[in-house]
């Protein structure tokens, strides 16, 4: 091992807060000093967590493809006249969270579309359908751009917003619309989002109200190792704040039907050694997370079982129905099976345990 990183390494372990330049540079490794980061990471994993891989039994809801945004990252979204359009309405959605609780699931996931026709109302209504349907199954729903968008519709705040939905049965807040928190890179991949100074307001509001939240980033497109540190460490700034975030989730960027790919602005994704490094340098970097997430739905789950042995300590969850990765060209991405989670754990040595959203085990 490199002389110097040894000596980084060595501190961070005592308790050494890595400064941004430093996870700038462990980004930047190319050789086989990945492993040592690996390692590393993957021991402050056992000293922070234990050797428990936790997952959680869950389902998705999305409620609408039909999108006004356009992101170029998203393969997702559909625009007035496309083929394929679908806009579930209440019988539907009460229907799917009726099946998600007689699945034994402990939390229903819905993100969707920013429709058209959307307003904070429309939220709330749906909210109140799921919990109707599904009660006492924790429903982690929306994000900061959902929740800008019903606010500017509605003409309300998004305190007032945030308040309303946890009235309607929100029990925690998706972390995604995040992306890259850097805006010269928001303005190429989604101009249409709320900036990252709304983003952080928000997330912000959310944990103030009792709403925690998970925080994610989303790699592997046109952003610069400068750019993910950059999100990271408002990430870990928030957390000294509000203590509010759950998990932090890696998201891989998935090109194949991207426009922003297609049209060649943006790379194939991240390679393996990027998928690594994001969760053991975010592992390091992150020392005010408890709990770090890989996803099989964005990675594989071969690529998933790697970063369980580079800092991260929970596979997500079960999923049962998924159609945003599906939808960029992610393939198996609806279900995985708990006893599939338990061989990919006990290989690595470790054992398989379920958690609920707010991570208590079960």
């Amino acid at each position: 091992m490199n002389p110097s990183l040894s000596t980084l390494l060595s501190d961070v372990k005592e308790g050494h807060r890595l400064s941004e330049a430093e996870a700038r540079r462990l980004f930047k490794t190319q050789n086989r000093d990945v492993w040592d980061i690996a390692a590393a990471a993957d021991e402050q994993r056992e000293h922070v967590v234990g050797n428990a891989v936790t997952y959680v039994r869950n389902q998705n809801i999305n409620v609408t493809n039909l999108c006004i945004n356009s992101c170029v990252f998203c393969g997702f979204s559909k625009k007035p006249g496309d083929e394929g359009i679908y806009f579930h309405d209440r019988d539907t959605i009460q229907k799917k969270a009726a099946l998600a609780k007689s699945r034994r699931v402990s939390e229903i996931c819905t993100v969707s579309g920013l429709h058209p026709e959307f307003t904070a109302q429309s939220y709330i209504d749906i909210y109140r359908w799921i919990t109707e349907a599904a009660p006492g199954v924790h429903l982690h729903a929306s994000n900061p751009m959902e929740v800008a968008y019903g606010a500017r519709k509605s003409g309300m705040s998004t305190r007032d917003v945030l308040v309303a939905m946890k009235d309607a049965g929100l029990c925690s807040l998706c972390g995604t619309a995040a992306e890259i928190l850097v805006d010269p890179v928001r303005k190429t991949i989604c101009p249409q989002k709320i900036t990252t100074d709304e983003w952080v307001r928000i997330i912000t509001e959310a944990h103030q109200l009792g709403i925690p939240s998970t925080a994610t980033i989303m790699y592997g497109h046109c952003e610069s190792d400068a750019d993910r540190v950059c999100h990271l460490a408002i990430l870990r700034e928030l957390q000294d704040e509000t203590h509010g975030f759950t998990e932090f989730v890696p998201l891989s960027f998935i090109h194949m039907n991207t426009p922003i790919y297609k049209s060649g602005k943006a790379r194939a994704g991240a390679t393996g050694r990027e998928d690594l490094l994001m969760v053991a340098v975010a592992r390091l970097f992150l020392d005010n997370f408890k709990n770090i997430q890989v996803s099989w739905v964005k990675e594989g789950i071969k690529m998933a079982q790697l970063g369980l042995l580079a800092g991260a300590n929970d596979l997500g969850g079960t999923m049962f129905e998924e159609s945003i990765s599906k939808g960029a060209g992610a393939t198996n991405t609806d279900y995985l099976d708990p006893a599939e989670m338990e061989r990919v754990a006990e290989d690595c040595g470790r054992i398989l345990r379920r958690r609920t959203t707010l991570y208590d085990l079960c």
